[in-house]
């Protein structure tokens, strides 16, 4: 049965209060410690140990929330569905590669890690199974594609998620882009966005102007802006991707004091979800002794 959003909004309204919003910029100079006891009193891991402890009990805790509170089958498909895709994936590489997959798989989606292993072992939808000599990048694009191609479908009656998903899907095929040697490569890895093949013919000019402007007066320039900053440098395209995973985020920032409807669903849980990975991130760089400012570079959605 579909939720009352009128009720749904209450309960998001009171779980709000949780969040640990700006609370988060202090954590990357403490200790582990000290984080993992302030978590604590902030009720974050909902009396869980350690760092995998309280991680895990807050992704099941928003598992659950979803699973409950989701208004339609497309937004539960919308944030489970990408877990079976990368299920699906890892199942295939090991298959392939004769080793245990175990270590690369996401928790749960939509479907059991038990279906998707039958589904794999027998070469039938929604598994795409490979040949030997097929390489890593060919297997994840392939996912990658029938994801996106999925999700459309199925969130074709939901106008919000659908433009997420286009976003996402652009951004992705930048990046793609950007990293390949010829735009023969970049193109038999790209999982289908709507950018046209005349801003492609201008990103893998011979002419740097043209390369340099290519996605001017769009709304994809100052990514491509940072995506390009990267290359020239030779660095990793890590901000490039911190802003492609926190599109959802930022979508709602922007309307925040405006949301209405299933709105609050969707916002909040890509703020908790950003939280959880900040907190994972967090702790997993402190453990490691990353410097301070290096973590703050890594927050993702904090303001």
């Amino acid at each position: 049965m579909t939720p009352d959003t009128t009720f749904t909004n209450g309960v998001i309204a009171v779980k709000e209060k949780a969040l640990l919003g700006e609370k988060i910029l202090r954590f990357p100079e403490m200790t582990a410690e000290e984080v993992l006891r302030a978590l604590s009193e902030n009720g974050f891991g909902g009396g869980a140990s350690g760092r995998e402890g309280v991680i895990e009990a807050e992704e099941r805790a928003l598992d659950e929330f979803i699973r409950v509170y989701a208004p339609t089958e497309a937004d539960k498909a919308y944030f489970f569905a990408p877990r079976d895709f990368h299920n699906l994936k890892a199942l295939s590489k090991a298959k392939i590669l004769s080793v245990n997959a175990d270590r690369m798989l996401a928790p749960e989606g939509l479907r059991t890690v038990a279906e998707l292993k039958k589904a794999v072992e027998n070469g039938e939808p929604p598994a795409l199974v490979f040949e030997e000599g097929v390489s890593g990048a060919e297997i994840g694009a392939a996912y990658d594609r029938a994801m996106y191609f999925y999700l459309r479908k199925v969130c074709k009656a939901r106008g919000t998620l659908r433009k997420l998903l286009s976003i996402r899907a652009d951004m992705t095929d930048l990046l793609t882009a950007m990293r390949a040697d010829s735009r023969e490569y970049a193109e038999s890895l790209f999982i289908g966005g709507t950018i046209k093949k005349k801003v492609y013919d201008k990103i893998f000019s011979e002419d740097a102007e043209k390369r340099e402007h290519a996605l001017d007066k769009t709304p994809y320039e100052v990514f491509y802006k940072v995506c390009l900053a990267a290359k020239s440098a030779g660095a990793p395209f890590t901000d490039a991707e911190r802003m492609r995973d926190s599109v959802g985020e930022e979508y709602f920032f922007s309307k925040r004091f405006e949301l209405s409807g299933r709105e609050p669903f969707l916002y909040y849980v890509f703020r908790r979800r950003a939280e959880i990975k900040n907190v994972r991130m967090i702790l997993v760089c402190l453990g490691a002794g990353v410097p301070e400012k290096e973590i703050r570079k890594r927050l993702v959605g904090v303001r």
